[in-house]
C-alpha cells in the first residue's frame, strides 16, 4: 500500500492537491533584492515594509548569491554584534551550487507540486524567469498553506 503524505488536515491524493495549479497561481508580492553592498540597516528596514523573513542577495552582474535571513541579522544588530552600515554581504548565507546540488529552477509555470517537493528541502524557492536573469518572488511552504485553506482543498 502506497502512503500518501498530505498538508494538515487534507487528505486530497498528491496529484489532486493543487488541481494543477503553478507558482503564479499564489498570486506572490513582487520580490525585491539587494546588492551585497548594501548596509544592513537598509536591509532591515525594506524586509519590515515588506513583511519578507528572508531577502536575495545578488552580485555585481545581478545574480543571486544567498539571501539573509532578516531575524537573525536583526538579532545580531539587537546584540551589538552587528554594524547598521555593515554589509549585507557579511551576513549572508550562500546558495549551494555544486554537480551533486544542481540548480532548480523554479520559475512562474511551475506546477505547486514540485515547488512543495523543493520546499521540503529548502525554507524558501526564488521563483525566476526561465533564463534566471530575474527574481520575481520568494516562495514558502506558508505560501502552499495559505493557497490551500484560500481555495478551501
Amino acid at each position: 500500500m502506497t502512503t500518501i503524505q498530505t498538508l494538515p488536515s487534507l487528505s486530497v491524493q498528491p496529484a489532486d492537491k493543487y488541481r494543477g495549479a503553478v507558482v503564479e497561481d499564489l498570486q506572490l508580492p513582487p520580490a525585491f533584492a539587494l546588492p551585497a553592498g548594501e548596509p544592513i540597516s537598509r536591509a532591515i528596514e525594506l524586509a519590515y515594509e515588506r513583511d519578507f523573513s528572508h531577502i536575495p542577495v545578488l552580485d555585481r552582474h545581478r545574480k543571486p548569491i544567498g539571501y539573509v535571513d532578516v531575524a537573525a541579522l536583526k538579532a545580531r544588530w539587537e546584540a551589538g554584534k552587528a554594524d547598521p552600515d555593515d554589509k549585507v554581504l557579511q551576513y549572508l548565507t550562500k546558495f549551494k551550487r555544486s554537480p551533486s546540488q544542481p540548480y532548480t529552477l523554479i520559475t512562474p509555470e511551475t506546477p505547486l507540486a514540485e515547488l512543495e517537493a523543493f520546499l521540503q528541502n529548502s525554507i524558501f524557492a526564488l521563483v525566476t524567469d526561465g533564463a534566471r536573469k530575474f527574481v520575481l518572488a520568494v516562495a514558502t511552504s506558508q505560501d502552499l498553506l495559505n493557497f490551500v485553506s484560500r481555495r478551501g482543498m
